[in-house]
């Protein structure tokens, strides 16, 4: 049974994480305050620096928080084989990630934007790790010529793309939605769509 104590302190670092990813990707690291991200995790700011002393702290673990998503979404190269499997779990993770956390998407995109000033080298080592492991994946599968010959990267930078846009433009997406969000069957339709231009581009049907 888990210490009271320990759920309380789990429970609160996540809603100071996920109110510093809102306010981090709105006002950027140098126009945020420790204060207004306290107050948008309904917390005092005596808590708030109980978890994170310093602004910079909570930056960086919100960008680790991030980091181990990331690498999460791209578990599925590991647990599946076949290529259309892992490519359409691939871009629903992605997909969900931006519909239920823009704000995160967001801030990464921000701050790879901006070269990564503050943690270039903890981001380059992460990132590097997981998008060599999934082109090996690709790779290895075009060599087995189980899908069209393809450049690993291009193929990644293309999921990446026009997965993340759902979460960077949303304000784009809404206005021309009629100024609202994708309802569930739009979100639904959008998956599969990007799924089926991905799948089809390398020679396999969704």
């Amino acid at each position: 049974m888990t210490n009271p104590k320990v759920k309380i302190r789990r429970k609160n670092v996540e809603k100071i994480l996920l109110a510093a990813e809102k306010i981090f990707a709105e006002q950027g690291y140098a126009g945020t305050k420790m204060a207004d991200i306290a107050l948008h995790a309904e917390l005092p700011r005596s808590n708030l620096h109980y978890y994170f002393t310093t602004k910079e702290e909570l930056y960086r673990e919100v960008l680790v928080n991030l980091l181990g998503t990331w690498e999460l979404e791209g578990d599925c190269f590991v647990q599946f084989d076949d290529p259309r499997v892992v490519l359409t779990s691939y871009v629903m993770k992605k997909m969900t990630h931006s519909r239920l956390r823009p704000h995160g998407s967001k801030l990464w995109t921000n701050e790879i934007m901006r070269g990564a000033p503050l943690f270039q080298d903890m981001l380059e080592e992460h990132m590097s790790k997981g998008a060599k492991f999934m082109e090996e994946k690709i790779r290895q599968w075009v060599d087995e010529k189980r899908i069209n010959p393809v450049e690993p990267s291009a193929l990644l930078y293309m999921i990446w793309a026009s997965t993340q846009h759902y979460a960077d433009f949303d304000y784009q997406v809404n206005v021309l939605n009629g100024h609202q969000p994708l309802s569930d069957q739009q979100f639904d339709q959008a998956v599969k769509t990007i799924t089926a231009v991905i799948l089809r581009g390398i020679g396999l049907e969704p």
